[in-house]
């Protein structure tokens, strides 16, 4: 491999790296989304929440002085109490999750996100055993690994948007106000970053074209 390709290849592999941390730190966490309920009084003290893959976190905090009647901002002191959903552990109590949204949402988006951190694995495995001589080849197979995870993380985050946006929609929920958080922005960089440095690992990986009509890809000069 050409000094030029394979500093291209390292630095699509540190973009690569990046995008397994940030896939990492949000599948762990638990900011995705932050549901507020309607504030009844605003001396009184109302019940907001994050959620993530695995656990929602409520608190009971005093609103704002905000105009509108929701409960928060969810910075504000109060007690707050996590639990992991019931489904996944049937020993915790997270009524307030299983009432307001489908288990099976929670289920595919953990799942598929665990999917994605295979795939990061097999790659790496893949970019590790490529370091060795002549096993250039093996930063191809890596390459799909990265944008099968970058994809993985895609739909587990369109799982989850669609998750919050039943359960704002249905009249059996008291939330009526949502956004996503950091851990939410960090899938989002993260499917980027993987997606996109899966491709440009494919593409740096691949033989050298024929530069001449006549010339074929058996007849380029060997790269080491």
């Amino acid at each position: 491999m050409s000094q030029t390709k394979a500093l291209k290849v390292r630095l699509t592999l540190l973009c690569v790296l990046a995008g397994i941390v940030l896939a990492l730190v949000a599948v762990v966490t638990d900011h995705w989304a932050v549901l507020s309920p309607r504030a009844e009084h605003r001396n009184a003290s109302c019940q907001a929440a994050h959620f993530g893959l695995w656990r929602i976190c409520t608190k009971r905090i005093v609103p704002g002085d905000g105009r509108d009647r929701s409960c928060g901002p969810i910075t504000l002191p109060g007690e707050k109490n996590c639990s992991y959903f019931r489904h996944f552990n049937p020993g915790e109590s997270s009524e307030i999750f299983e009432v307001t949204t489908q288990k099976e949402y929670s289920i595919s988006a953990a799942a598929i996100a665990v999917f994605s951190l295979g795939f990061t694995i097999a790659g790496t495995i893949c970019v590790l055993l490529s370091f060795g001589k002549k096993r250039d080849y093996l930063l191809r197979p890596a390459s799909m690994f990265y944008t099968f995870a970058g994809l993985c993380i895609f739909v587990s985050v369109e799982v989850t948007r669609q998750s919050v946006k039943r359960m704002i929609d249905s009249e059996d929920t008291v939330w009526i106000k949502y956004y996503y958080s950091w851990s939410f922005a960090c899938a989002c960089a993260a499917f980027g970053l993987l997606f996109l440095g899966g491709l440009a690992l494919l593409l740096f990986s691949l033989p050298r074209m024929p530069q001449n009509p006549w010339e074929s890809c058996m007849d380029a000069d060997p790269e080491h």
